[in-house]
């Protein structure tokens, strides 16, 4: 099979194409021939090691699984012994970071790990990215308790993670203030949000609007800057570890005393989250944003873009062509 390689950590050029083995499918596995993937932060982390304590994990001197890819969207090929979840032919998709291996012909996942079958009525390539980003903003919306009655400011309304969040907070009933670029204030006002500031005319962290909560889902602010928004007891909450990982160590202080806090949700990536996704899809609650598409065959130009910090929802690659 076709398959997304790397041997070392590095930029989008140590990232290749090459002809490699199928992967086994033991008892209680699921073999996927993937239609469609995406290149996201992640991905881009765990290929750069960047930040370096990464590679406790991954390698340290050298990556120890070469094939990356975290999100998917397929049709089943086969299945091991055991398996009654999933048949030959299903269309499903679904989330495997840890494991990875989506960035290639085919995957092979556990049965019971974060796979679903796919909503009816979508394409693999819009079911794909219906996972990395939204799985972190709904670890955020549930960590934080979020609902109806409540005000929440989003800033980087327009990334994989901010539009999953408008999206996911708006079907939780809350009221959403979106911060985004001038070129995208229809886009996110067609996301559900309320309200939407212009980054480029104003700095949001001006604004004189207070909030339950506010979600960081770029990573680009702090909570110093982000606390008087709060409301006294509101929550701040970030997509990334912030200056000397300052958005680790702030939760297990700020709850010590009176007043605003700070929260660092870790995601849940097993079969509920995206069976729970899977639904929201269905009513039509949540859509990915989709920006780009790239084929396979230029995968490292998916990693280029994404890494402009210029990306519109998700980055899609295409394995199979549509019909």
């Amino acid at each position: 099979m076709k398959a997304a390689v790397r041997s070392r950590y590095g930029p989008p050029d140590v990232v290749r194409i090459v002809e490699t083995d199928k992967p086994a499918v033991g008892d209680g596995d699921v073999l996927v021939r993937v239609h469609a993937t995406t290149v996201n932060r992640t991905d881009c982390a765990y290929r750069a090691a960047r930040p370096f304590f990464m590679r406790a994990f991954t390698g340290l001197t050298r990556p120890r699984l070469t094939v990356l890819g975290t999100e998917y969207a397929g049709v089943v090929e086969a299945v091991g012994g055991g398996v009654s979840a999933f048949s030959v032919g299903d269309r499903v998709f679904g989330y495997n970071e840890g494991p990875f291996g989506t960035h290639a012909e085919y995957v092979s996942v556990p049965h019971d790990a974060a796979i679903a079958t796919m909503p009816d009525g979508m394409t693999f390539e819009e079911a794909a990215p219906g996972t990395e980003g939204a799985h972190y903003a709904l670890a955020f919306v549930r960590r934080s308790g979020l609902g109806a009655g409540h005000d929440v400011l989003v800033y980087g309304a327009t990334g994989g993670i901010g539009s999953a969040a408008v999206q996911l907070l708006k079907q939780r009933g809350a009221t959403v203030t979106a911060v985004c670029d001038t070129a995208h204030l229809e886009l996110v006002k067609g996301l559900g949000a309320d309200r939407v500031v212009d980054r480029t005319a104003q700095d949001f962290t001006r604004d004189e609007q207070r909030y339950d909560a506010v979600l960081d889902a770029v990573g680009k602010s702090t909570f110093g800057r982000c606390r008087r928004l709060l409301k006294p007891n509101g929550v701040y909450s970030s997509s990334e570890l912030g200056p000397g990982g300052q958005n680790i160590l702030l939760p297990l202080v700020t709850p010590l005393f009176r007043g605003r806090k700070v929260v660092f949700p870790f995601p849940v990536e097993g079969q509920e989250m995206v069976r729970f996704l899977r639904g929201l899809m269905e009513t039509g609650e949540f859509r990915p944003v989709i920006d780009r598409r790239y084929p396979l065959e230029r995968i490292a130009d998916a990693y280029r873009y994404v890494e402009t910090g210029q990306k519109i929802g998700n980055v899609v690659v295409t394995v199979v062509p549509p019909d």
